[in-house]
């Protein structure tokens, strides 16, 4: 009897698992949107009365907030963009529009390269879905002001300024994000200097920072005199040799639309032998959801990074439009089984918990115990991204 009672037991808990995993891809994307509005409604409203605060993270129970100056200060309003889109919801418009003006003085930012972040995440999703006069002159000076960072001997925009001693001039893989606000500004003002210093950042990065394999280095610094790399480092992960999980999505999210802006057939091929490695790399999970590193030691006792699972899937679905039949195929089943795991219980919060922030599990630094297995707002921003753009090509 208590055997019988065991099997009917293990027969139902298989027939929920597989009903679990036979829930249309629709409905999974309509929950996750609804859950997410409804989590950053909240979140929207704690600081709504706190002049320049902007969410950050949620460590040890507590929030963990910035100001405008801080890299990931567009992401928060650049979310509830994302999530205006999708609903129409006035108020949310409303919160859209508060936490974009907080972001608004970084316009005249020159000490560091995240202006693309901070305002095209902010300001540029804004324009594009309310057009809004005034935030293209929030947009075009921010690209002016990235623009400063610029070298042409060197060919490449300066990340940051500090030099640790090693660093003479450094450029980050990150930097690749950045290039989409000066695309931006090039196409408003028909100034060739943008695309100029586009195609120089892009064309240096490949040369330089991606090894023969299609990974990437995380901190390249270049020597100021002779122009060429002086060291090759990965900063935030576990070596310098090794594989740091966000940065290779940076590079595939980045290569993706240079090729969608500009359509050259460097940056497609770029952006597909990333993808290629990243998906079929034997230490990537079965859910897509990358470890910090590919190469940490203790995998797969390890952390993930949710945020480098959510920029892969966001690239992924916009790469899939630009390369033939079998490859899309493989890309959005890749995307579909990283959205999916996102929007499970395992990394999406409970409403009210986790901060008010939407998904578990991101890693900040590792090596510098920052952040470590906590939301992060640029998680969140580019899951709702890749959500927007499943649903939408759901219903083409």
């Amino acid at each position: 009897m208590k055997k019988c009672s065991l099997i009917s037991s293990v027969i139902m808990i298989f027939v929920i698992m597989s009903c679990v995993r036979e829930e249309k891809l629709e409905t999974v994307i309509d929950k996750a949107l609804l859950f997410s509005e409804q989590q950053y409604r909240l979140m929207a409203e704690k600081y709504a009365d706190h002049d320049s605060i902007l969410p950050r993270s949620f460590e040890n129970g507590v929030n963990t907030m910035s100001d405008s100056r801080w890299w990931t200060s567009g992401f928060f309003p650049g979310s509830l963009w994302y999530l205006y889109e999708n609903s129409e919801n006035s108020t949310i418009l409303e919160y859209a529009k508060l936490y974009t003006d907080r972001v608004e003085r970084e316009k005249y930012t020159t000490d560091n390269h995240d202006v693309g972040f901070m305002l095209y995440c902010s300001f540029g999703n804004g324009l594009r879905l309310i057009r809004e006069k005034r935030y293209e002159e929030v947009l075009l000076t921010g690209a002016y002001s990235l623009a400063t960072r610029y070298n042409s001997d060197i060919g490449l925009i300066r990340s940051w300024d500090h030099s640790e001693d090693r660093w003479q001039y450094p450029v980050i893989i990150d930097n690749i994000m950045n290039l989409e606000l000066l695309l931006w500004a090039y196409n408003y003002s028909d100034d060739p200097i943008f695309k100029e210093i586009t195609l120089s950042h892009a064309d240096k990065t490949i040369e330089h920072h991606f090894r023969s394999d299609y990974s990437s280095y995380h901190v390249v610094s270049y020597d100021t005199i002779l122009a060429i790399p002086h060291t090759k480092q990965t900063h935030q992960g576990y070596s310098d040799e090794s594989m740091w999980s966000r940065g290779q999505a940076w590079g595939l999210y980045g290569y993706t639309y240079l090729y969608r802006e500009l359509k050259d057939e460097r940056y497609l091929i770029q952006a597909q032998n990333i993808a290629d490695f990243l998906i079929h790399h034997p230490n990537m999970p079965e859910d897509y959801i990358p470890y910090w590193d590919y190469n940490a030691p203790d995998i797969p006792n390890t952390y993930r990074d949710s945020s480098a699972g959510s920029i892969m899937a966001s690239a992924l679905i916009e790469l899939s439009d630009f390369v033939g039949e079998s490859r899309a195929k493989e890309y959005m089943a890749v995307a579909e089984k990283q959205i999916r795991t996102l929007a499970s219980p395992e990394y999406t919060a409970n409403l009210g918990g986790n901060g008010c922030f939407i998904l578990k599990h991101g890693m900040g630094a590792y090596p510098f115990n920052s952040e470590m297995d906590v939301p992060l707002t640029y998680g969140d921003y580019y899951y709702l991204e890749a959500l927007t753009r499943l649903k939408k090509k759901l219903n083409e």
